[in-house]
Order: C-alpha cells, then sequence, then structure tokens
C-alpha cells in the first residue's frame, strides 16, 4: 500500500482485478511491487506514474478517491486490459465510500476515519440487547471512538421480526469464504488477488447493507497490505482482530433476526441529533493517525456533570498532518480556538447537534464561542478522577469508553519484548504505561521516555484502557511535574528536561524494582498459535510435531476449553484426505476457519477477564448509573450506542482457576455480540486433573 497514491474503491479494485487473464493474475503481486516503486507526480487531481520511459500511469481522483475503472488509464498496447492498472489499483490505499468528504459542511463528522485502529484499534453476550438512547442532560454520553476503525453502530429503530434477506446471507456466506481463503494462505500468501477477492465480498456485503461487516474486511486488506510492505505501522494483533471480526460477523448473521440482527448489520452513518446549548471544558487533544492514511487531531472536552464530548478534524493525510493538527481551528461555529487552546479553554454552544458517541457536529446552525475553562483538580473536571480505577475499568470492559482518568505515582521504567513502558503506582496498584502512537513525528515515545526520569513525582493522568493479564493502558496527557495547574498533551506537546524537578532530574530506578512479576495463566500458549495461522497461513500449524504438552498445560490451569480448541486447531489444520491415487485432496477450510476463529474469540475473553482480575473490576457487573450507593460517579452511563461497542456484558468463558462454564457469546472490537461461537469440540467426559 503506497499512502502517495489516491484511495481507490474496493469495488474498482475488485473489478480490475477480475477482469485479468489467469495469465496476468499469477504476476500481478510482482506487478505490484514494480508499480509500488516507480517514480510518480500529481498534477491536480491526477497522480501519473511513469511505468517505463514510454508509458505512463494515470489515476484520476477528482474528489480524492478513484470512483471507477475507467478513471486509471494507461498508456500501454495493452490497455485497458493490462495488468498495469490492476497492480496500480491494488498498491494504492483502500478507499471507504462511507467516509465523508473533508469539505462536508454537514453534520456528519470528518472524523469518522475507515478502518484500522483505532488503532485504535481494535480489536474486539447473550444479554439483550440495549436500545439506544440519545444524549440528554441526565444521561452521560459515552466517549466517542476516536481510533482508526470505529465499527458502525445500529441508528434508530428494527422492528423485532426483521430476518435476513437472500442477498444479506450471500454476501455473509461470500465474506466468509473470502476470509476463510486469506486465513489459510496466510500474509504471506495472501497476495492481490485473494485480497481483490475479499474487497469484491466487502463490496457486496455494503450493497446488502452490511456496512459493519465491509469495513472490517477492508480493515483486514489494509492491515495485509502493511504487512506484505514490511510497515512499521503493521500490528499482528490489529490483522488478527480486524480477519476474527469478519469471520465472526458473517458466522452470525444469517442465524440473527430483530435487534440483534441490526447491531450485527450496522449503519453507514451515525446520525446527529440536537442538544440544545451546552457548555463545556476542554480536556485534552489527542493526534488521530490511522492506517487508512487519515490524519488529524480530536479534542475531549467534558460538560458540567461530566459527559464527553469530541471536536475533531480528520481528513486524509499522514504524520505530518497528525502533528500540525492541534494547532488548526476547531470546526464548530464561528470560533477561532485551535484544538490545543480549547484544550485548556472553553467552548459555549448553541443549537449543539451530537451524535450518539459524542461528536459535536459543525453543522450551519451550530454557533460556539470561547469561554473559560476549568482545572483538572478543580470542579467540574476533577469529579472524573473522582471514581474508583476499578469501577472505570469495569465500565471500560462493559463496552463502554475506554478513558480512564487516574491519580499516580511515577516509578520508573521496566523492559519488555517491545521496549520500555513507564511505571506508576495507583493507589497500591502498578500500572505500565505505553506511548499512544510510536511515529517519530509524534512526541509520545520521547515524553514518555522523559516522565520515567522522574520517579517520585505524583501526577493526575488520562489514559487509555489496554486489555492485558497486567494493568496496563496508553498514556495520553498527564498534569505537569512542577505545576498541577498545568497540563501536558503527550501527544501534542513536547516536555522538556527543565520541567522536570530538579532534584529527580537524573535519577532513573533500576528496570527490576519498577514492576512486580506475576503468575500469568498461560493463554499465550493458545494466543500464539492463533498469530501464527494468521502469519503464516493453515500449513504452520499442519506442521508435523508434539502439541500434546501445550494443551495439557492449559488443562491444568483450569483453561480445559483453551485446551480442547487447541487440539481441534492443530487438528483441522492438518487434515488433509487424499484419493484413491494418493493425491491430497482440497482443504476443508470451512472446518480451519471454524475451529480458528473460537480459539480467537475464547483468546480475547480470556484476555478481557485476566485485565479485570488485573485491576480488581468485575466483567460481569459493570457500574450501574442508577446505582445511589456512587453519587460521586456522575460519568457511569449504559453505552447507548458507542461505535463497534454494543452493550452487555458475557458471562466468563474460562478462569484460570475454574471449570469453564456454558460457551459465552462472542465480542468484536471490544463489542458484545449476541449469539454463539463456532461448535467447539466434544469434551472428554473425564476431565484431567
Amino acid at each position: 500500500m503506497n499512502p502517495t497514491l489516491p484511495p481507490v474503491a474496493p469495488s474498482v479494485t475488485a473489478e480490475l482485478v477480475a477482469a485479468l487473464t489467469p495469465r496476468l493474475r499469477k504476476r500481478l503481486d510482482a506487478g505490484v511491487a514494480k508499480v509500488a516503486g516507480r517514480p510518480r507526480e500529481r498534477d491536480g487531481d491526477v497522480v501519473r506514474i511513469a511505468v517505463d520511459d514510454d508509458t505512463d500511469l494515470e489515476l484520476h481522483a477528482p474528489s480524492g478517491v478513484v470512483t471507477s475503472a475507467e478513471a486509471i488509464r494507461c498508456g500501454c498496447l495493452l490497455a485497458p486490459d493490462c495488468l498495469h492498472r490492476a497492480a496500480a489499483a491494488s498498491a494504492a490505499p483502500v478507499a471507504d465510500p462511507e467516509q465523508p468528504s473533508p469539505s462536508t459542511t454537514s453534520d456528519r463528522d470528518p472524523a469518522q476515519a475507515p478502518a484500522p485502529t483505532p488503532p485504535q484499534a481494535q480489536t474486539q453476550a447473550q444479554a439483550p440487547a440495549k436500545t439506544p438512547r440519545q444524549p440528554s442532560a441526565q444521561t452521560p454520553a459515552p466517549t466517542p471512538n476516536t481510533g482508526p476503525d470505529p465499527d458502525m453502530t445500529p441508528g434508530g429503530t428494527t422492528p423485532d421480526d426483521t430476518t435476513v434477506g437472500p442477498d444479506q446471507r450471500a454476501a455473509a456466506l461470500a465474506l466468509h469464504d473470502a476470509a476463510a481463503a486469506v486465513l489459510e494462505a496466510g500474509t504471506d500468501g495472501a497476495g492481490a488477488v485473494l485480497q481483490a477477492e475479499l474487497l469484491r465480498a466487502a463490496h457486496t456485503a455494503r450493497l446488502a447493507k452490511l456496512p459493519r461487516a465491509a469495513s472490517r474486511a477492508v480493515a483486514v486488506v489494509t492491515a495485509l497490505r502493511a504487512a506484505r510492505d514490511a510497515d512499521p505501522a503493521h500490528r499482528l494483533a490489529d490483522l488478527t482482530a480486524a480477519l476474527r471480526d469478519v469471520l465472526l460477523l458473517a458466522h452470525r448473521i444469517p442465524d440473527a433476526t430483530g435487534p440483534e440482527l441490526a447491531e450485527l448489520c450496522g449503519t453507514a452513518r451515525q446520525p446527529y441529533t440536537p442538544d440544545g446549548s451546552l457548555r463545556l471544558y476542554g480536556l485534552f487533544t489527542e493526534p488521530v493517525l490511522t492506517a487508512t492514511g487519515y490524519a488529524g487531531a480530536v479534542t475531549w472536552t467534558a460538560d458540567a456533570t461530566g459527559r464527553l464530548y469530541t471536536v475533531s478534524d480528520v481528513a486524509p493525510g499522514g504524520a505530518g498532518r497528525a502533528g500540525a493538527a492541534a494547532d488548526r481551528a476547531v470546526r464548530v461555529g464561528d470560533t477561532s480556538l485551535t484544538h490545543r487552546e480549547l484544550s485548556r479553554a472553553g467552548l459555549a454552544v448553541s443549537g449543539a447537534t451530537v451524535s450518539a458517541t459524542g461528536r459535536l457536529g459543525a453543522g450551519a446552525g451550530v454557533r460556539a464561542v470561547r469561554a473559560s475553562g476549568a482545572d483538572w483538580h478543580g470542579d467540574p473536571l476533577d469529579r472524573l478522577w473522582a471514581v474508583p480505577p476499578a469501577r472505570q475499568v469495569s465500565r471500560a470492559l462493559a463496552g463502554d469508553r475506554d478513558l480512564l482518568f487516574l491519580d499516580v505515582t511515577l516509578l520508573g521504567t521496566v523492559r519488555e519484548a517491545a521496549g520500555e513502558c513507564l511505571v506508576a503506582d495507583c493507589g497500591g496498584l502498578t500500572l505500565r504505561f505505553t506511548a499512544a502512537h510510536d511515529d517519530p513525528v509524534l512526541p509520545h515515545r520521547e515524553n514518555l521516555r522523559l516522565l520515567a526520569s522522574a520517579p517520585g513525582a505524583r501526577l493526575r493522568v488520562v489514559a487509555r484502557l489496554t486489555p492485558a493479564p497486567l494493568p496496563r493502558a496508553q498514556l495520553l496527557a498527564v498534569s505537569h511535574p512542577t505545576d498541577r495547574a498545568t497540563r501536558l498533551d503527550l501527544g501534542v506537546d513536547r516536555l522538556r528536561r527543565a520541567d522536570l524537578p530538579a532534584a529527580s532530574a537524573t535519577a532513573l530506578p533500576h528496570a527490576s524494582q519498577a514492576g512486580p512479576t506475576v503468575d500469568e495463566a498461560p493463554v499465550h500458549l493458545l494466543r500464539r498459535r492463533v498469530h501464527q495461522a494468521v502469519a503464516g497461513g493453515r500449513r504452520v500449524l499442519a506442521l508435523p510435531g508434539d502439541r500434546g504438552p501445550d494443551a495439557a498445560r492449559l488443562r491444568g490451569h483450569g483453561l480445559v476449553t483453551a485446551g480442547e480448541l487447541l487440539t481441534e486447531l492443530h487438528a483441522a489444520a492438518a487434515d488433509r484426505a487424499r484419493d484413491p491415487f494418493g493425491r491430497l485432496l482440497p482443504s476443508d477450510s470451512g472446518r480451519f476457519a471454524r475451529a480458528w476463529l473460537a480459539a480467537a474469540v475464547l483468546t480475547e475473553e480470556l484476555d478481557r477477564i485476566l485485565c479485570a482480575a488485573a485491576w480488581g473490576a468485575d466483567p460481569a457487573d459493570p457500574a450501574d448509573p442508577a446505582d445511589p450507593a456512587d453519587p460521586a460517579d456522575p460519568t457511569d452511563s449504559a453505552d447507548p450506542a458507542q461505535a463497534a461497542r454494543p452493550t452487555g456484558p458475557a458471562p466468563p468463558t474460562d478462569s484460570p482457576t475454574d471449570s469453564p462454564p456454558p460457551h459465552p457469546g462472542p465480542r468484536v472490537s471490544g463489542a458484545k455480540i449476541h449469539g454463539s461461537l463456532p461448535d467447539p469440540p466434544a469434551e472428554p467426559r473425564e476431565r484431567p486433573r
């Protein structure tokens, strides 16, 4: 994927690849590599690639996106049936048709970037779905999903008797087959042809009104291209989560009805509803940098009751735009405030329109003027830090916002496989903080390193929860180490050594003193195989070897279901029958996909349970906003319709100490999806002790 090329619609890439002859399809990956390495120049809305000395390839994107096959033109003798057009489409970023244009002036928020991440993203019940609610003066609005991959959430109401139509069933089947083929081939084998098949299935799903599944399929292709291009931003966990989501949605949609079907289908855009007048106080600004070529900034604000709102400015661009977006004017009303200024000031809005996830609209009827801000340690923002960390984590794991407001004391650093992370104490709980972005243009990593050289500093921080067996979060903003009335946005502001306390400016604790060692449940034995299947394909798990000890170790820690799924995963990978002449028959990709999906969903659920245990939270009992026992917590809320986060906790799947309960409902990118997993293998009657 080459970010210098304009995004190409999925249907265009699928159409061009499908038109190739079998001989040209075999040469497509080599053609993609050649086109990606050729010089190019931009002339207005046209990007021109010099294929050779006599041939030019042009991509016409008048609206910033290539929307038709005719917009890709080649000057070679074989055009329009040449390899160059399909190679250029396969080398360009994948466009999301639901992404609004940066010039949009309606209430559609440009921060709804197409899928990753979100970083953020992310990853991710048999309880009934809760009815979406609009924000009100008494109901705290949920935190918006600012990561790169906000899954769609249902908007409006759907009759309970809604059933899957024939086109939706066919689209789900096509998605399942295309995703299973990608899983079987692995990252190295999923070339441009398999990617085009998945893009075609995504386009079919979008036409069948399955935007959520289509968006996740596009995220799979984007992550595949990043992996094959050795992009430093590639994360195997993100690719695994996106592929799991596609297979899970394709598995559940054919059998879903009523509200469950509406939840699984999603909607293309979130509606914005009038919310009257608002008095907002700036919290912090964070840069947004997605793997799909979008960048910008999002400023978080809160009202006097603790409801969170965001003002976004996200558009096509790279790390440079993400670093400079904080100094751009906010796009709400006629105010001249920049995002950096708004994070420390306030905003008075009249005629406000707000999405279900708390994004402020920028319609023509919205008026906004600058107002005074508030300190983190005073009213009304202080109440955000008054909520106990365990309750905040319970709320996040239940599908509510994933921001954490914590008071910590810095301890130093601890070295991990991925590098050093900052360690802090939060009321006796040892936390590990990591950088939200590793791009050198953004100051996250540098600021984290300087904070580590100030052990003993007491800070008030804002972080984003990272599900892990140890308490872990991404550090987003902190109070100043020497001036508590000042705050630093770690993705925007650069901390200097002169800002640190003089007594500890050069003190650095030994890594062994900064973090405790814990006896973790061996979930990594199953997670490693899940990731290996995505990276290397089916053949990696089919290699001969003794896998019995791993399954036995899982059972020995009480993870009986995990041990059975690991055994089934290896058996499905090695299941290759032969015909009477000894020739290998086609493999059963369906069985392998079902076994991998069950293992992937169980791994995610175990990670959620272990994360809750590490924070001392209860994942099955999220904070109740109506609970009078905690009047100091004004921010608890049943999530009305957060993107990709349907409500409802899931019962534990497996715990390190107890035998497994009935199989739970799976989760998608942090969301619960009602229904069951693919049927797990039958457990033995006598479980090993």
